[in-house]
C-alpha cells in the first residue's frame, strides 16, 4: 500500500469513528478498528490521538478547499449561492455525518485550550471568508453586488453566520435550511443592486 493510500485509509477511519464515538470518547484503538492497520501500526505514525486529529484536521481543511473552489454559477451572484448551498448543507438524520458534525462541534471547542487546534480552525475561517470576499468582490465591480457594499465586513459577517448555523443545527437542532433561506432573503435585500443578481 502506498503512503497515500494508507493516509487515506486512516483518515477515513478517523471519519467513521469520530462518527461513532465523539471527540471526547474516540481512543487510538477505535481509530485502528476502522481502518486496516492496528493500533501500534497508528502509534508508528503519530505520538497520540491529539497528533493524529491535528493532522485530521489538515485533511478537512484541504477538502473543504476543494469544495469552496468547486463552487459553480455564471454570476457572482449564482456562485455566492451554491457557496452557501455547499457550507450550509443539511445533515440527514439517518447519515453518520450528524455524528460527525457533532464529534467537529467538540473539536471546535478546545480551540480555546489548545494552540494546534486554534490554528486549523483560524485557517478554516480564513479560507472560508476569503472565498466569500472572492464573490462579494467580483459582483461589486461587474455591478451585480451594491457599489458602495464593505466587502470585507460583509464577509465577515456571512461567515459568522455559517459558523453560528452549524452550530445551532447540532447543538439545538435548528433547521439549517432556515438560515440558508434567510441568507438568501438578506443577499437579494441588503447585497444585490437594484436590477443585478436575480
Amino acid at each position: 500500500m502506498s503512503t497515500g493510500e494508507s493516509t487515506s485509509d486512516i483518515t477515513e477511519g478517523t471519519y467513521r469513528a469520530l462518527c461513532k464515538h465523539g471527540y471526547a470518547d474516540v481512543t487510538m484503538e477505535d481509530i485502528a478498528a476502522e481502518t486496516d492497520k492496528s493500533k501500534s501500526a497508528l502509534h508508528y505514525h503519530y505520538d497520540s490521538k491529539h497528533d493524529l486529529l491535528v493532522t485530521f484536521f489538515d485533511d478537512l481543511l484541504e477538502s473543504f478547499t476543494e469544495r469552496l473552489d468547486a463552487v459553480e454559477g455564471e454570476t457572482a451572484y449564482d456562485r455566492l449561492l451554491d457557496l452557501i448551498d455547499t457550507v450550509l448543507l443539511p445533515p440527514d438524520d439517518d447519515s453518520p455525518d450528524r455524528g460527525f458534525q457533532t464529534a467537529i462541534l467538540e473539536m471546535k471547542a478546545q480551540g480555546p485550550y489548545d494552540e494546534a487546534f486554534r490554528q486549523h480552525l483560524q485557517a478554516h475561517d480564513r479560507t472560508l471568508r476569503d472565498h466569500v470576499e472572492e464573490h462579494l468582490a467580483a459582483g461589486v465591480e461587474n455591478g451585480e453586488f451594491r457599489s458602495d457594499l464593505d466587502v470585507e465586513a460583509s464577509a465577515d459577517f456571512l461567515v459568522t453566520v455559517f459558523n453560528g448555523a452549524q452550530t445551532r443545527c447540532v447543538a439545538v437542532g435548528r433547521p439549517i435550511e432556515e438560515t440558508r433561506e434567510t441568507l438568501r432573503a438578506h443577499i437579494d435585500s441588503m447585497i444585490v443592486a437594484d436590477g443585478g443578481g436575480r
